[in-house]
């Protein structure tokens, strides 16, 4: 599948290649866009199928944590690097390493040896894909009905939390605060890095990790957004508020990813080899498919509370913590 999926990427950049001067750039970049979330939403649930098969129990947070870290510097440094390329050559530069990228990494890919057991099936793939998805399904339902809430409430933080961080910190220091993008992307980079130091808490602190304990990870979060908004309030400098935004950033993404890496290592140790991948699909599916309408929500609300921003970030950290101290009964039936 991750073979695949990156031949198939490559490829699809370099129709874009050819196509991006040739027709109108945003009804292309849009469609181009969707397909690349389409195939990431598919990437990784393989990749999280298939950890559990390269590394014994003892190992699984480490290795939870050491994906996550890569995709955190691969966040950060991607930025910068196609920055220098596009101010080099524009974007054609930053399409022709990224085919290579994704042509060595499918190549790399291909050596990997993941121990399963194959399936003589002569279904369809769509057939198989529903078979699948049944499955999965069935278990939760029978075995793990915990998942599913643990799922609904990850959704309801990328409502409330995740989508007023996602839109509300470019707004805050360039629209509002009329700060410049460099600003924006030291906060981004800062932000990125408090991902890399969750990572090395989560793998150094998971076997203190009580899974009862997740929704004060939560809370955290949901208290970094709310001093944001007091900030805001309290109408202080603007180097005030740009410090306070970026060291919250941090902190939040420092708790975000403690409680992400413990989360999904939790479902992969309690869920067969076999229906991880179709376990964490359906449950990531859930996760985030409130995202977007988030975002689109705060989009708006931005406008309206255009000169009371505060408004909307005290109350979306209101409305978290109480989804965080509702969470509390959620994950108090989750065991180790």
């Amino acid at each position: 599948i991750m073979v695949i999926l990156d031949f198939s990427t490559a490829f699809l950049i370099i129709l874009l290649c050819f196509t991006f001067k040739e027709v109108p750039i945003v009804p292309l970049f849009i469609t181009v866009m969707m397909i690349l979330y389409g195939i990431s939403g598919t990437y990784q649930p393989a990749v999280q199928a298939s950890i559990p098969l390269l590394v014994d129990s003892d190992n699984l947070v480490a290795g939870n944590a050491i994906i996550n870290q890569v995709s955190t510097l691969a966040n950060l440094l991607g930025p910068i690097i196609g920055g220098m390329l596009f101010g080099v050559g524009g974007l054609t530069p930053i399409l022709i390493v990224s085919i290579i990228c994704f042509v060595l990494s499918a190549i790399m890919e291909i050596f990997i040896k993941i121990p399963f057991i194959k399936k003589e099936d002569k279904k369809g793939i769509f057939s198989i894909a529903k078979d699948d998805m049944k499955e999965g399904l069935e278990f939760v339902k029978k075995d793990k009905p915990i998942f599913f809430s643990v799922a609904f409430v990850v959704a309801a933080f990328n409502l409330i939390l995740s989508a007023a961080m996602i839109v509300g910190i470019p707004v805050l220091i360039v629209q509002i605060f009329k700060m410049s993008d460099m600003k924006l992307g030291i906060t981004q980079g800062v932000s990125a890095l408090g991902g890399l130091f969750g990572g090395v808490l989560a793998a150094i602190g998971h076997k203190k990790f009580k899974p009862k304990n997740a929704h004060r990870l939560l809370g955290i979060c949901g208290l970094c957004v709310g001093i944001i908004g007091i900030v805001l309030l309290l109408k202080t400098s603007n180097f005030v508020f740009y410090i306070s935004i970026t060291v919250i950033s941090f902190a939040s993404m420092v708790f975000a990813t403690m409680f992400n890496i413990q989360t999904i290592t939790l479902v992969q140790s309690q869920t067969p080899s076999h229906l991880v991948g179709k376990i964490m699909a359906i449950l990531f599916a859930i996760a985030l498919s409130a995202q977007p309408i988030g975002q689109a929500m705060y989009g708006a609300m931005f406008d309206v509370f255009h000169d009371m921003p505060w408004v909307l970030l005290i109350s979306s950290a209101f409305i978290s913590c109480l989804i965080a101290l509702y969470s509390r009964k959620v994950f108090s039936m989750l065991t180790v």
